[in-house]
C-alpha cells in the first residue's frame, strides 16, 4: 500500500518536529533524515494522485464520447462513389 500525501506531510511534519528538540546529535541526524524521504515520498504521492485524477479524467471523457451519437461515422463512406445502404434495406 502506498501512503498518501497527507500521510506524508504528517510523517515530515512529526520528524522535523523530533529533529528539532531532540537532545541527541545522532537522534537529530536520523529525524532529518527521516523527514528528507518523508518530504521525497510526498513529491512521489502528489505525483500518483495527479496521474491518478488525470486518468479518472480521461475515463470519464472516454465514457462520455461512448455515449455519444456517432454522426460523424454515417458522414464517412469506405465508397463514396456508392453511399450509404438504407436500413430498410439492410434488413433483407
Amino acid at each position: 500500500m502506498l501512503p498518501s500525501a497527507q500521510l506524508c506531510r504528517e510523517q515530515e511534519a512529526i520528524q522535523r518536529h523530533r529533529a528539532a528538540n531532540a537532545p541527541l546529535a545522532n537522534i537529530r541526524l536520523v529525524a532529518e533524515r527521516a523527514a528528507l524521504f518523508w518530504s521525497l515520498e510526498l513529491i512521489a504521492a502528489e505525483k500518483r494522485c495527479a496521474r491518478r485524477d488525470h486518468l479518472d479524467a480521461m475515463r470519464a471523457i472516454e465514457a462520455a464520447r461512448k455515449l455519444a451519437p456517432q454522426k460523424h461515422e454515417r458522414c464517412f463512406s469506405e465508397n463514396p462513389d456508392r453511399g450509404h445502404a438504407s436500413s430498410s434495406i439492410a434488413k433483407l
